[in-house]
């Protein structure tokens, strides 16, 4: 049933405010491609945007507060109303969401302009009124299941203040704002994707006679979770202990596994699904690479960081993004050759991200190749998704 259909707020606003996910992917294309524009002409001409955050901390900070975040609400906002059949958030709620998420990007671009808790203040309107609108639908439709994904969005919130914190000159430990982001969205990451992919994968697989369906065992996916959720904390707080680097290379290993039990070969023939299993390909990889790094001085954890990034979050986020946008619009769940383009892109930009953190002699040809394959990447989603976001449900 199609809740959102029955909705009279839904008929009377604008098609980009029916539903949670449409301004917010949107903005999140948007974004990551600007803001990614943004700073590399920071890096090529030594310039800074009158903020308290260093040109490399804002980077840091608005792939993951800005970019990311508007990801994470057009999904949140999108399943809330399956999960618990309640009318979606829409119209002029929904619109002052969105009206937030702007005002932090502002206020963080230029935060030095304003007093520092007014700047503080603005950016954390959005995380605050998010899990708010979250926890309220979630608990008003009784779907205690699912209340704990509002906790990693929570924990954003929190690595989003601690990171105001230090650039405000608060004695705070160096980084742990963005390492406790960065770990809580990879913890959302491995959650979701546990629903997700081998669900897809069995429904597309299952219309194959004969296919082998993914096998899925509660206690491997709490083990391969709890591992690598103690690890990525662990890490968060820690980041010299080189004992966590264990934790991370086990919690890989068993994430690993975990994804050769999805079948992701057999899916290779669905663009729409395959990317799905390579983006938590790179999770495991990152994690890998994460652990290593903190028993190997020598191997840089940049590589391991733009793995976990540049790949697992950029690569599932247009993932998630480009099958969410379809279904929910009335568009088959066929991958166009658009689609194909923007995830050889997304892959591509990955790949030399992390390539550019390996070999020092090639970083800043290869960091600029990279920037270039993300913000076509990005910018080609908002170019060919942009029209199904903004328009009306196709009547197909």
């Amino acid at each position: 049933m199609n809740v959102a259909a029955k909705d009279p707020v839904n008929r009377a606003a604008p098609a980009l405010l029916t539903q949670g996910f449409r301004p917010f992917f949107l903005a999140a294309g948007l974004w990551s491609a600007g803001a990614l524009a943004l700073w590399i002409v920071m890096l090529v001409t030594g310039s800074a945007p009158p903020s308290r955050f260093d040109p490399l901390n804002w980077h840091i900070h608005e792939m993951l507060f800005g970019f990311v975040m508007a990801a994470i609400a057009g999904f949140l906002l999108t399943a809330i109303p399956n999960w618990t059949r309640r009318l979606p958030v829409s119209g002029a709620p929904l619109a002052l969401l969105a009206a937030l998420w702007l005002l932090g990007r502002i206020a963080c671009l230029v935060s030095s302009l304003v007093p520092a808790w007014l700047a503080i203040a603005a950016d954390l309107s959005f995380p605050a009124l998010l899990v708010g609108v979250a926890a309220r639908e979630i608990v008003a439709g009784h779907n205690w299941r699912n209340l704990p994904m509002v906790a990693p969005v929570t924990v954003l919130g929190v690595a989003n203040l601690l990171m105001h914190l230090e650039a405000a000159g608060v004695a705070v430990p160096t980084g742990l704002g963005w390492r406790l982001g960065l770990a809580a969205v990879i913890v959302l990451v491995s959650v979701v994707a546990g629903r997700i992919v081998p669900s897809f994968t069995r429904n597309w697989l299952a219309k194959r006679p004969g296919a082998n369906l993914p096998a899925v065992s509660k206690s491997i996916d709490r083990a391969s979770l709890g591992v690598l959720h103690a690890g990525l904390f662990g890490w968060a707080f820690f980041p010299t202990f080189g004992a966590i680097g264990l934790v991370l290379l086990l919690g890989a290993a068993l994430n690993f596994w975990r994804l050769l039990r999805w079948r992701g070969g057999a899916t290779a023939a669905e663009p729409l699904l395959i990317i799905l299993h390579i983006g938590y390909a790179w999770l495991v990889l990152g994690a890998a690479l994460l652990g290593l790094s903190m028993l190997d001085a020598d191997l840089p954890q940049s590589a391991a960081i733009h793995a976990l990034t540049a790949g697992a979050i950029g690569t599932m986020i247009l993932a998630v993004m480009t099958r969410a946008t379809r279904g929910h619009t009335g568009r088959d769940l066929a991958a166009d050759s658009a689609t194909r383009l923007i995830y050889i892109l997304v892959s591509l930009a990955a790949i030399t991200r992390v390539a550019a953190a390996l070999h020092a002699g090639w970083t800043m040809p290869l960091l600029i190749i990279s920037a270039c394959f993300w913000i076509a990447a990005f910018g080609g989603f908002v170019l060919s998704y942009g029209p199904m976001l903004i328009g009306a449900r196709d009547a197909r």
